[in-house]
């Protein structure tokens, strides 16, 4: 067996007698030599990239992704019965933690404080007056109301730590309930519970489904004082409705770490738009946890049994 690896990152792995690993470059195609491969580890490559290597491996039996999304992967090309594995788990705790760096970040305003910086100016706005809950504006976590719309792993993380600091969160899932201690309504409830809500948290993945579900219906739900937190994929949200409820002041602000075209381009409004926080898709970055999943979706391919993280198509 054949397992390309990227040497985007450092792999440790301890496999089976008879897997051959052969390290290739996320940058220059993949050598003829190596067309032959069984399997191949996917991480930080580009979309076009991707789309050559899926013609050319032409023996490739897996693909194991390290991103929790995958959106790219699944249209790369690659043949209906070649396995995508994805790398779900892999950055739960990362991802949560920058949505609750973003959503501290909204409540303090360090967009004011950082801006304030650059033009040497104390920024005595954020340091009198403040008010005591959230009743008029988001400014602490401790008593704010936390919807958290996808609520996998990442959300459930999330809402650990919000939950430490005082914060009372509901989830969004396609199933009603209760997920690690946490009530979840489905999205036909998003009219019960955003007009609440001093956060709204997206942690959506990229499908046909979830494309442009964050619209202006959805922003207009939300309180004034609210902010919006996207730390799934930029082409849930519909920017064009976001940079309105933005400019009019229909929300208090939004805090994205990723947007529909990447990198957002130079001359792109949203750059200009009011109340924003923007960071470039960084929340992941670090799949931890990564070798004992590959190791053990090896084991599992060579022994014909069913492989983690399937990702269904």
């Amino acid at each position: 067996m054949k397992l390309l690896l990227p040497d985007a990152m450092p792999l440790d792995l301890d496999l089976p007698e008879g897997v051959e690993t052969v390290l290739y470059s996320v940058r220059d195609p993949l050598p003829d030599e190596h067309h032959d491969a069984d399997a191949i580890v996917l991480w930080s490559i580009s979309p076009r990239w991707l789309k050559r290597a899926a013609t050319d491996l032409h023996a490739v039996r897996w693909a194991q992704t390290l991103t929790a999304g995958t959106d790219v992967v699944e249209q790369a090309g690659f043949a209906d019965d070649v396995v995508l594995t994805s790398g779900t788990g892999l950055h739960d705790g990362p991802v949560a933690e920058h949505a609750l760096a973003l959503i501290l970040a909204a409540a303090r305003r360090l967009d004011i404080a950082a801006e304030a910086v650059r033009t040497h100016r104390w920024a005595r706005e954020l340091t009198v007056d403040q008010p005591l809950d959230n009743a008029e504006r988001f400014t602490m976590i401790d008593g704010a109301r936390v919807v958290v719309w996808g609520f996998g792993g990442i959300g459930q993380r999330l809402a650990a730590h919000l939950r430490a600091l005082g914060a009372d969160v509901v989830g969004v899932a396609q199933s009603a309930g209760e997920r690690a201690g946490f009530p979840v309504v489905t999205p036909s409830s998003l009219p019960d519970v955003l007009p609440g809500a001093d956060v709204l948290v997206n942690i959506l993945p990229a499908t046909s489904a979830t494309a442009g579900v964050v619209d202006a219906e959805t922003l207009a739900l939300l309180p004034r004082k609210a902010w919006f937190v996207n730390v799934g994929r930029g082409a849930t949200v519909d920017e064009d409705a976001l940079r309105t409820a933005l400019w009019d002041g229909l929300i208090a602000g939004a805090a994205l770490d990723v947007t529909a075209t990447e990198p957002l381009p130079e001359q792109d409004p949203l750059w200009d738009a009011p109340n924003l926080i923007l960071t470039p898709h960084s929340a992941g970055g670090r799949p931890l946890g990564s070798e004992e999943l590959i190791q053990a979706n090896v084991a599992a391919l060579l022994a014909g049994e069913e492989l983690r993280n399937v990702v269904a198509r």
